[in-house]
């Protein structure tokens, strides 16, 4: 990858946590940690891999995203704005009542989101059958699918796996969002998922190691997947739980956070800041 096109990448994620900001600061608390840190890899899925219309959300030859951690979905919001699907204001609305952006993905709600989450696992059930849908209707499309390795507790993710192995999903990417923490703690203390990577390669999957908020780690990972084949893919990446915003990072539960507007709002000006300085604007 170029220079000019790693600068934009890491402009657009700077853009997506200065809007996920936005959100939280609207309702004073929020899933902030996780959503954070899938902001590189929804800047490259968006910028380089995925095609879509946020003109024509249900455009049927689009790719689709599907965030199984569904309470990431602030990161998703933020980044649907930024591309027009609605307006940017609307992201002062998260979870307020009557909105059209509620805590987790809803795809009856929220335009350009593609499928529902928030039961953690089911997602990943969902994405297997979505990419074997679209290559029974004879599409090139592929589906993406954020996992958390929380998420990885659940059963229902491997059984999704050992499907996607068996029907040779060759068109689904799983990205394994690995930060180390979920909601009651870190995951080697609550429930230790060992090596995740070699779990994905043991249920049939061509896996891939990358540094998850490493844009130029993640374009050249997503690119390789473009080869399609009779494995599905899974991108393991090593993440920070609360990336671009050191407050966050250092915080010993950041799963979902309360504080105070002037906290947002400095953190929020920071991340400004920082992007102003890498030629970028605020949306």
């Amino acid at each position: 990858m170029d220079a000019v096109k790693q600068k934009e990448l890491e402009r657009f994620a700077l853009q997506i946590r200065i809007g996920m900001l936005e959100e939280f600061k609207s309702r004073g608390f929020g899933h902030v940690g996780g959503s954070l840190s899938v902001a590189d890899a929804l800047s490259v899925l968006y910028k380089t891999q995925m095609r879509f219309d946020p003109q024509n959300p249900d455009w049927p030859e689009r790719d689709k995203l599907v965030c199984s951690k569904g309470h990431a979905g602030p990161a998703v919001y933020a980044t649907l704005a930024l591309l027009g699907y609605f307006p940017y204001e609307m992201l002062k609305t998260l979870n307020q009542p009557g909105t059209r952006l509620p805590s987790h993905c809803d795809r009856s709600k929220t335009p350009g989101v593609d499928m529902t989450t928030g039961s953690l696992g089911q997602g990943t059930s969902l994405a297997c059958g979505m990419a074997l849908g679209e290559r029974l209707r004879g599409r090139d499309t592929r589906v993406f699918l954020i996992v958390g390795d929380g998420e990885a507790n659940e059963g229902q993710v491997w059984e999704a796996c050992m499907f996607a192995a068996a029907k040779k999903l060759g068109n689904l990417v799983l990205l394994m969002d690995v930060n180390g923490k979920q909601l009651d703690g870190c995951t080697k203390d609550v429930l230790d998922t060992l090596d995740l990577g070699a779990k994905l390669e043991a249920f049939g999957f061509e896996t891939i190691r990358i540094d998850g908020n490493d844009v130029a780690a993640l374009y050249e990972a997503l690119e390789r997947t473009r080869a399609g084949g009779d494995k599905p893919y899974a991108i393991v990446m090593n993440t920070v739980k609360g990336k671009g915003v050191p407050g966050v990072e250092n915080a010993a539960s950041n799963h979902s956070m309360t504080v105070p507007t002037e906290q947002w709002d400095t953190w929020q000006k920071d991340l400004i800041a920082q992007l102003h300085a890498m030629g970028g604007e605020q949306a």
